[in-house]
């Protein structure tokens, strides 16, 4: 334990970098901002890139690729590779962003797998939640994940929603005093409603007709997040001769997606971008944001839409329609094509979708990257002040 007076030693596991990823980039933002208080960092993965990372200079790295044959050999050696490398190291508190049984304190960034596999089965037929039934890797991190609340090693779980927090309270059973809801801070002077000149500017580099609706979803996986049932609403609704539908970001089944789009007759109003390094001019020229997510905790996409004044349309999945009122977005049920065909209708009138992304925008205004930090500093004292129990 470092003395009174040193800087805290905090440890980060995450397991690997994906560019695309919204776990990492999370973890690029709280590393920065603790970084910037003062607190020693760690980040523990088993492989991160060499060069722009986005990683303050003083964030140290271990990495801990071990050998392995197989995702579910690969998770089980580095959960043992990182239990080893903080008994040697001492640190005052590790922080994992993995399902890693005997840590003491774990961020539940990707939600509850429990809760993902019961979703599923609403999509699919009976044989690939057959599938999933007798999946090795989805019963690995099944054990894991129970293993991991039920450890005593565990003493708090940072939520980023209050649904993932009764997520974990009720499947597994875990205290409410071990839960914590630290939402997803956003960085308010960078993601915010751009001026008309911005807007102009944008709207022109990315080549978008100033005489249609565009309704921007911004996303990797896009069968959890939904991508096909928004081309389904697209084309439930007709906008295909108003609007235009935008689709950020990474799927290996992309050309599946792209012959949906034009098995319904909107190929020409659907566009598909691929994974960008930046997102912000997409924001900033978008009329309207689109998740229809069928399951994430705390959509980082969502929140930087609504910050750059966008009205939000996404799901009783989502955590982040908990931030939400009808005078800021739409929550529609993710297998419910017709009501998201409703709400996407609804934000083709220009005031209505402005009006809504005023709102959407002083909804989101309390979430700071430096209420953020507190709330996690507020968590680091009180958990280094109070004795371990195992």
């Amino acid at each position: 334990m470092s003395r009174a007076e040193d800087p805290p030693r905090i440890a980060l596991v995450r397991g690997s970098w994906n560019a695309a990823g919204g776990a990492e980039r999370f973890v690029q933002r709280i590393a920065s901002a603790l970084s910037a208080r003062g607190v020693e960092l760690t980040l523990i993965a088993r492989q991160w890139p060499k060069g722009d990372t986005g990683l303050p200079p003083a964030v140290r790295c271990i990495e801990l690729d071990t050998f392995h044959v197989g995702r579910r050999w690969r998770d089980q050696s580095f959960g043992r590779a990182v239990r080893e490398a903080v008994a040697r190291e001492r640190f005052d508190l590790v922080q994992s962003h993995e399902r890693i049984p005997g840590l003491p304190l774990y961020r539940a960034g990707d939600g509850v797998h429990r809760q993902w596999l019961a979703i599923r089965r609403r999509q699919h037929g009976f044989w690939r939640n057959l599938g999933d039934t007798i999946s090795l890797q989805h019963r690995a991190i099944l054990r894991a994940e129970r293993e991991m609340f039920a450890h005593p090693a565990l003493r708090a779980v940072v939520c980023n929603s209050d649904m993932v927090r009764d997520e974990i309270a009720r499947i597994y059973g875990v205290p409410a005093d071990k839960l914590t809801v630290i939402r997803n801070g956003i960085d308010l002077q960078r993601f915010r409603p751009p001026a008309p000149q911005e807007r102009s500017d944008a709207r022109s580099r990315l080549g978008w007709p100033d005489g249609k609706t565009v309704f921007l979803f911004v996303g990797s996986g896009f069968e959890r997040k939904g991508v096909a049932a928004a081309l389904r609403a697209f084309a439930r609704a007709g906008l295909q001769e108003r609007a235009l539908l935008v689709v950020v970001g990474h799927d290996k089944r992309r050309a599946r997606y792209e012959q949906l789009a034009q098995a319904l007759g909107i190929a020409q109003a659907v566009r598909f971008t691929g994974p960008q390094q930046d997102v912000l001019a997409y924001y900033q020229a978008a009329d309207a944001f689109v998740l229809p997510t069928l399951y994430d905790p705390q959509s980082n996409a969502v929140l930087e839409a609504m910050a750059c004044g966008l009205p939000a349309i996404t799901t009783t999945g989502c955590g982040v329609a908990e931030l939400l009122s009808p005078a800021s977005g739409h929550v529609v049920d993710a297998f419910d094509d017709a009501a998201l065909a409703a709400a996407m209708a609804d934000l083709l009138q220009a005031e209505r979708a402005r009006a809504m992304g005023v709102e959407a925008r002083r909804a989101i205004e309390p979430y700071s990257l430096e209420r953020m930090t507190d709330e996690y500093l507020a968590l680091y004292a009180r958990l280094m002040r109070a004795p371990a129990s195992a």
